[in-house]
């Protein structure tokens, strides 16, 4: 079994801890990303419109013989009226032609095994400094996965938490979020979401005493309990190898209740 440093917040070795099967997983990238597009659909907002919306009105064709168009038009509009048209798509106040219906059905579904694979295979690819390296992230570590004491959940203070990320190596990677946050106009701001900002280090915990509060201020930097990984947190945008930062804890839980088998 492959053992790993176990880093202080001072960025000091203090021991070492033996990292769990699930680390073995090979690659999935076609599960992993399968299992993040099943996740993002759930979140979809169904749209639709009123399947009578455009067919409640009066409106006849004259048939052949009056020099018009067959279309049907509105009674009572006139024979000389621009505008009389009704019911027919591609019309002049017509219906629509293919509306969105609100009766289509846009989750995707994933096969229960499907999705503890990619997240297994997701929690593998934390540990691949190329991967990591290869999803644009700027760090300083040289060995991962990253694993650091369990006081590190206890931190208070952003400026701590900022402190503690400078010495473990990944505060390079919040000051690229920082730096690239982008500011986007047209219907992306009027819809609430002007702001594109990439994902920064994700740290795993067991217990918050304090770390969430402190982090959620840190551009990029997400805090999540390890029982409650999933394959959209460890795989931002359906690619594997976020930087991520383990508790001793969170490693044993992996090891003994969640993934101690590797299933």
């Amino acid at each position: 079994m492959v053992s790993i440093k176990v880093l202080t917040l001072e960025g000091k070795k203090k021991g070492t801890v033996d990292l769990p099967p699930v680390f073995e997983t090979p690659l999935r990238k076609d599960v992993i990303k399968r299992a993040v597009l099943a996740q993002q659909s759930a979140r979809y907002q169904r749209q639709g419109v009123d399947p009578m919306a455009g067919k409640r009105t009066t409106a006849e064709s004259w048939g052949v013989g009056h020099g018009r168009a067959r279309v049907p038009r509105r009674k009572g509009s006139g024979y000389r009226s621009a505008s009389h048209g009704a019911f027919a798509p591609s019309t002049v106040g017509g219906r629509r032609t293919h509306p969105p219906e609100a009766a289509k059905n846009p989750v995707e579904r994933i096969n229960k095994k499907e999705r503890r694979l990619a997240i297994r295979s997701a929690i593998a690819a934390t540990a691949k400094g190329e991967l990591i390296s290869a999803r644009g992230h700027v760090f300083d570590a040289k060995a991962f996965p990253l694993v650091t004491v369990d006081e590190v959940q206890e931190i208070q203070s952003t400026e701590e938490a900022k402190e503690v990320l400078e010495n473990l190596g990944v505060w390079s990677d919040v000051i690229r979020v920082k730096n690239g946050i982008k500011f986007r106009g047209g219907a992306a701001r009027r819809r609430g979401r002007k702001y594109r900002k990439p994902v920064g280090p994700l740290i795993v915990i067991t217990e918050d005493k304090g770390i969430r509060k402190a982090a959620r201020n840190l551009p990029g930097v997400k805090v999540l309990y390890v029982s409650k990984l999933n394959a959209e947190a460890l795989a931002p945008g359906t690619q594997p190898g976020r930087l991520t930062l383990w508790t001793k804890s969170a490693i044993n839980a992996l090891a003994n209740d969640l993934y101690g088998s590797g299933q």
